[in-house]
C-alpha cells in the first residue's frame, strides 16, 4: 500500500473516495504525465498528485492540466535553486520569515507582515514568496504536508494594499502549491480591510477561502482561539503569546543558510526520504517540451472543482466561521511536495 494518500474530510460538494479508488486516479494522473526528468519525477511523488486532485475534486483531466502547468513552471523558474543571499534583501524587515515553532498539529508557522514592506519589486516579492514556500516545505514534519499562514496586521494602512502583488500571490499560491495551506490566520486586521478582502475573494478558491480565519485581540474567544493552536509560551507576543523575542534578521539568515545547505540532497533520487515512494525513470528523459499540456486526461470525469482563477493572487486566508482548528496531522511521509 502506496503512502501520501491524504484522506481529507469532505467539505460539501468534495467528493469522497476509497483508497483504491484515490489510487487508480493517482496512477491514471501517472501515466498520462509520463517519464519525466529526474527533479520533476521527484516531485510527482504520489503526495503530490493527491494534492492536485483534491485541488480538483479528483477530476483526473483537471488535476493533469494543473500538475502539467507546475512542472512547466518549476523547469522555468527553479524554485529549488533560489538561494539566501538572492533574497535577504526582501527578507530584511521579517515581512515574511518562518517561525521557530510549530502549531499543535505539526504544522510550520509563516509569519507575514504586510506593513513591513520594503520593496516595489513585485516580481522580487514573489520570488521571496516561493523562497519562503519552499523552505517551509523543506522543514515540514514527516507526518505534515500543510502550513499555517499567521497575518500580523499591527500598522498595516491602505498604502500597504496592492491588488496587483494580491492577485499574483494567489496566483502562485493556489496554482503551484495546492493543499499546502491549512489555515490562515488575519489577526487584528483593520475595518477598511474587509472591503478589500470583498473585492479579492473573486481571486480565491472556495476551499483557500474557507481557510481564512478572522482574529482580534479585544474578542473574548480570541484568546481560546490561539491557545487551541499553540503553545502559548512559544507563540509570539504580537499574536498573545509569551515569546517576546521578535524577529532578529542575523539569526534568521544563519538558519535559512543552514536550510539552504539542505536543499540539494531532498532534490537527488538517492534521497532514503524519496527511494520508496519514487519509482526511477524507465527511459530517457523527456524534456517539458514532450508533455503535452492539452492531453485529454479524463473526459468521463465530471467531479465539481474548485474555480481557479488564471492569474489570481491572494494569500490563503480563514473566513470567520468556528471551525479553526484545522484537521489533525496528515501522513505525507514521502512527499518532498
Amino acid at each position: 500500500m502506496s503512502t501520501g494518500i491524504k484522506k481529507s474530510p469532505s467539505n460539501g460538494s468534495e467528493k469522497i473516495l476509497s483508497f483504491e479508488e484515490q489510487q487508480a486516479k493517482i496512477n491514471e494522473v501517472k501515466r498520462l504525465i509520463g517519464t519525466l526528468p529526474d527533479k520533476l519525477s521527484i516531485y510527482c511523488s504520489d503526495g503530490s498528485i493527491s494534492r492536485h486532485l483534491r485541488a480538483r475534486n479528483w477530476n483526473v483531466k483537471k488535476a493533469t492540466k494543473m500538475l502539467k502547468d507546475t512542472l512547466k513552471w518549476r523547469a522555468e523558474y527553479k524554485p529549488e535553486e533560489i538561494h539566501w543571499e538572492e533574497v535577504a534583501r526582501e527578507a530584511e524587515t521579517g515581512k515574511i520569515y518562518r517561525s521557530n515553532y510549530f502549531d499543535k498539529h505539526g504544522r510550520p508557522v509563516l509569519v507575514m507582515r504586510p506593513s513591513c514592506q520594503n520593496s516595489k519589486s513585485t516580481k522580487g516579492q514573489i520570488r521571496y514568496l516561493v523562497y519562503c514556500m519552499e523552505n517551509a516545505i523543506l522543514n515540514l514534519p514527516p507526518d505534515q504536508e500543510q502550513m499555517v499562514w499567521m497575518i500580523d496586521f499591527q500598522g498595516f494602512n491602505l498604502s500597504h494594499i496592492s491588488v496587483k502583488l494580491t492577485r499574483e500571490t494567489a496566483h502562485v499560491l493556489q496554482d503551484h502549491y495546492p493543499e499546502r495551506l491549512g489555515l490562515a490566520i488575519l489577526y487584528n486586521p483593520p475595518k477598511f480591510f474587509e472591503p478589500f478582502f470583498t473585492m479579492v475573494k473573486p481571486f480565491l478558491e472556495p476551499k483557500t477561502y474557507n481557510k481564512v480565519k478572522f482574529v482580534y485581540s479585544d474578542d473574548v474567544n480570541a484568546k481560546k482561539i490561539m491557545e487551541d493552536l499553540f503553545d502559548i509560551d512559544k507563540l509570539e507576543a504580537a499574536f498573545g503569546g509569551n515569546d517576546t523575542s521578535g524577529f532578529d534578521i542575523n539569526k534568521y539568515a544563519e538558519r535559512m543558510k543552514e536550510d539552504d545547505k539542505k536543499m540539494p540532497a531532498i532534490w537527488k533520487r538517492g534521497n532514503p526520504a524519496l527511494a520508496a515512494s519514487e519509482p526511477a525513470p524507465t527511459s530517457a528523459a523527456l524534456t517539458l517540451d514532450s508533455i503535452k499540456l492539452d492531453s485529454d486526461s479524463d473526459a468521463s470525469d465530471n467531479g465539481k472543482t474548485d474555480s481557479s482563477s488564471s492569474h489570481g493572487i491572494e494569500p490563503e486566508v480563514v473566513s470567520d466561521h468556528d471551525e479553526l482548528v484545522a484537521a489533525g496531522t496528515r501522513n505525507a511521509t514521502e512527499d518532498v511536495h
